[in-house]
């Protein structure tokens, strides 16, 4: 598995897998996506989800807990989110045949509000951006082993 967390074939999750995409894409390019874009997930940057798990392990909650963000967004919209921060025109091609996953998920976080009076700080553009910029050095980095 090479440091973006590409296990042989780009089977990363989807953020860092459309950050990939996307990094790798030229402006007007097109990149594959697995379904037709309207799954919607919620997304919380390892960040927040690191400090949420800190904060439940040293409370006195010992039943399962939520952590995560509650704000849900679909692949096209997470697309749309990551080309405007990498500044480019990206269209989307939809590979129906691809295994999609689940129509939506998403994590209601009210028991987590109320026993660790927190939630994640990070929105998600923020999150977004620090892992497409994250990735595009990586994508840069092999790029340049490879015309060496």
């Amino acid at each position: 598995m090479d440091r973006m967390g590409r296990g042989g074939g780009g089977r990363e999750r989807a953020p860092a897998a459309l950050c990939r995409k996307i990094a790798m894409a030229k402006d007007g390019d097109s990149i594959e996506i697995w379904g037709d874009g309207k799954q919607a997930y919620s997304f919380c940057y390892i960040d927040d989800c690191i400090e949420g798990t800190y904060l439940l392990m040293n409370s006195n909650w010992r039943e399962p807990l939520n952590i995560g963000s509650d704000r849900l967004v679909t692949i096209n919209e997470l697309v749309d989110i990551i080309c405007k921060i990498a500044g480019k025109n990206i269209e989307k091609t939809y590979r129906l045949d691809k295994p999609q996953g689940v129509r939506g998920r998403s994590s209601d976080n009210t028991l987590m509000k109320q026993v660790l009076s927190w939630e994640p700080q990070l929105s998600l553009e923020e999150g977004l951006k620090k892992l497409y910029y994250w990735i595009e050095k990586q994508v840069e980095k092999e790029a340049a082993k490879t015309n060496i």
